[in-house]
């Protein structure tokens, strides 16, 4: 079949739309939007706050793009990725009536423990498989605690990637997937958990109605063909979180498949057939995009906030005059284990794998003799990486044992010092392929419009770009080096 798919993925630091050509399986162009990282509003600490219509608006921009090349009206199918567990909060007319508060927003982590102590620490892991924590329904709770006159006039709340999709369709729905990233998803029951919106007095009228993350969920409207050009009833055909999708794009859908990411945050996520909760809550249990009742996909994922946003506040702190290129080359004639300097990256918002706690960043054991700019910027990769590694020794304890992890070649994963030292720490191979999110939301469009008919042929034209083995010779220095920074993490823990 001649002609593309749409991929939208709608992140915190920038938009990202690519066009999937679907004789060939492969990228037709890529846009960006906009060329430097989008404002994130933070009135408050713990608070991070964007305007949905400045999505929409780059959105607008971006297909506009695209379209000065290639014929718009030969889209056949729209896929959309977005930041996950965030809350848009839409009037009647289908106007947002506050700033969406976004994933890294930790407002509402008290809200969900009170909710974890009253319907029982027990039965939220065995149903909800975490806590309700600082999740979509803890943050409309908080909507309706401090803001009554607002909460007063939702009449529907979304997902971020719910609302592009409405504003495509003009239909309110969200996913299964998207109920489990709000906290309202019953996994030994399988259906949506409306005793949470009924404990935190939300009426169930406001949760859109739901659809398979793979599969046709609605179709574009006449006003956004006349806007844009996008033919009346293309399908959008595929929407899941950016991790879930990003497990999607590298072709992770089957039990012990491990995905990892290293963007604003950091995310290792892996593929289980069996719904497994942490019994702290430090990693979290989502359904993957390919999960039916039938045949079970869990998503088991460990987030931390902190990790290319310290590497992006590096670069504007200590070397603004540099790019990430230069970054990473200076970074790497710092010696491994950057002389005993070390860096913890969580300053981004509360960290559930630091159980919900906002620990904030430090730099520890510098040394003003001898430590320079390389040593700050090869410190900073290491403690992201030690951050990681931090994670997956949680994700051993669930049985989820990472040999291989696959990544697209993108932001950090750029840096071959952080995904050497990600490969050493962890004792894993790390492949690379040539994907990101807004082209794995592409194919998911194909493999949702039934235009592509299995996913051997979704994913034929993945391509491996490189392999990554752990280093012998730095196994030693950055072992004992990450026992340093977990003492200091633990020290951090206890002191909150």
């Amino acid at each position: 079949m001649k002609g593309y798919t749409l991929g939208i993925d709608l992140g915190s630091s920038s938009i990202k739309l690519s066009l999937l050509d679907i004789a060939t399986g492969t990228a037709a162009a890529a846009v960006t939007k906009p060329s430097e990282e989008m404002h994130i509003d933070s009135s408050e600490a713990g608070f991070a706050e964007q305007d949905p219509q400045m999505w929409w608006g780059y959105i607008v921009e971006g297909i506009k793009e695209l379209s000065a090349r290639f014929d718009i009206s030969d889209i056949r199918a729209i896929g959309i990725s977005y930041q996950m567990h965030g809350l848009v909060c839409l009037d009647s007319a289908g106007e947002p009536l506050r700033k969406a508060i976004i994933w890294c927003d930790s407002r509402a982590v008290e809200i969900g423990r009170e909710a974890n102590a009253a319907l029982g620490k027990e039965f939220c892991l065995e149903h909800l498989l975490n806590s309700p924590g600082n999740f979509t329904a803890s943050k409309l709770a908080w909507v309706k605690r401090n803001e009554p006159a607002i909460f007063e006039r939702i009449a529907h709340f979304m997902l971020p990637g719910d609302y592009i999709a409405y504003r495509l369709s003009g239909t309110p729905q969200t996913t299964f997937g998207g109920l489990s990233e709000q906290i309202l998803w019953d996994f030994s029951e399988e259906r949506c958990a409306d005793y949470v919106a009924k404990y935190y007095d939300i009426p169930l009228s406001l949760i859109p109605e739901q659809h398979p993350a793979i599969g046709i969920q609605a179709y574009t409207t006449a006003a956004i063909e006349r806007e844009l050009g996008i033919k009346e009833h293309t399908p959008i055909s595929y929407r899941a979180g950016d991790q879930p999708n990003n497990a999607f794009s590298l072709n992770v859908m089957q039990t012990g498949e491990i995905a990892a990411t290293a963007g604003t945050s950091g995310v290792v996520y892996g593929v289980s057939s069996l719904p497994k909760a942490d019994s702290e809550s430090r990693v979290n249990t989502f359904l993957h995009v390919n999960h039916s009742a039938a045949d079970p996909h869990y998503g088991v994922l460990l987030c931390i906030n902190g990790t290319g946003i310290l590497n992006s506040w590096m670069r504007r702190q200590v070397a603004p005059e540099l790019s990430y290129d230069e970054i990473n080359r200076i970074a790497a004639t710092a010696p491994c284990g950057s002389d005993g300097l070390t860096i913890v990256p969580f300053g981004n918002g509360a960290e559930r794998v630091l159980g919900d706690r906002l620990t904030g960043a430090s730099i520890e054991g510098i040394d003003f003799n001898r430590h320079t700019q390389a040593h700050l910027l090869r410190a900073a990769q290491e403690g992201i990486a030690y951050s990681f590694n931090y994670g997956v020794e949680i994700m051993r304890t669930l049985g989820i044992e990472p040999r291989v992890i696959r990544a697209g070649k993108a932001n950090m994963m750029l840096s071959p010092l952080f995904r050497q030292t990600l490969a050493t720490l962890t004792g894993a191979r790390i492949e690379l392929f040539d994907t990101d999110g807004a082209l794995g939301a592409a194919r998911g469009a194909a493999l949702g419009a039934g235009i592509y008919s299995s996913r051997e042929e979704c994913f034929g034209e993945l391509r491996l770009l490189e392999v990554v083995e752990p280093c012998d010779e730095w196994r030693k220095t950055l072992t004992e080096g990450y026992k340093r920074w977990k003492k200091i993490v633990e020290n951090k823990i206890n002191e909150k």
